[in-house]
């Protein structure tokens, strides 16, 4: 019986991850509005990561299935978290939803909280997917201290944390992408 050959969903997430991520830090650095920010975090960061994060579950890969699937709903809560939090009448008419600095840092906190598990998980696979979740600890770190301390300095090294977090996310993508034709791009080993 011939086995039916499936793609390998973290191409999808990685893109996604790494698109959203560096649109973001592009908006934080002051170079583009939020517009395009909340689009892709939507739909390529949120949802489609989501979906990669599902199909992560199939092939029984735990940490894909995790990263992925948390990621895209990060994507997506933080972006529901912009829209009604700027949304001037319906913060008029729902006080609760009235968003504040600390707000945002508690939320940023909680997720540093979580890629802190996923970067000790990340040490027992390759040095690439190790330097990403580490750059994305770090900038998450960077940018939960920035939302409480109001540091703005804090908050640029952050962005450029993360730009180079997004950037080895779509290397780590190519990888998978390239080795199908037969292009193999080196990721390391593991640190423990």
């Amino acid at each position: 019986m011939n086995e039916v050959k499936l793609g390998n969903p973290a191409v999808v997430g990685l893109g996604g991850f790494g698109m959203t991520t560096l649109i973001l830090q592009f908006h934080n650095l002051g170079w583009c509005p939020i517009t395009p920010v909340l689009w892709l975090g939507l739909l390529f960061g949120g949802t489609a990561q989501l979906i990669a994060g599902l199909l992560e579950f199939r092939t029984g890969n735990n940490f894909g299935f995790c990263a992925f699937s948390g990621y895209g709903a990060f994507w997506i809560s933080l972006c529901f978290f912009v829209i009604f939090g700027t949304n001037a009448e319906l913060v008029k008419a729902y006080p609760v939803l009235k968003l504040t600095a600390p707000g945002l840092a508690w939320f940023l906190l909680v997720w540093t909280f979580f890629t802190f598990i996923l970067f000790i998980a990340s040490l027992k696979h390759h040095t690439a997917l190790i330097l990403i979740f580490l750059t994305l600890l770090i900038g998450f770190a960077g940018l939960t201290i920035k939302e409480f301390t109001g540091i703005k300095a804090i908050g640029t090294f952050a962005a450029w944390d993360l730009v180079a977090c997004a950037l080895l996310a779509w290397y780590l993508m190519a990888h998978v992408v390239y080795a199908e034709a037969g292009i193999k791009l080196p990721i390391g080993g593991p640190w423990i």
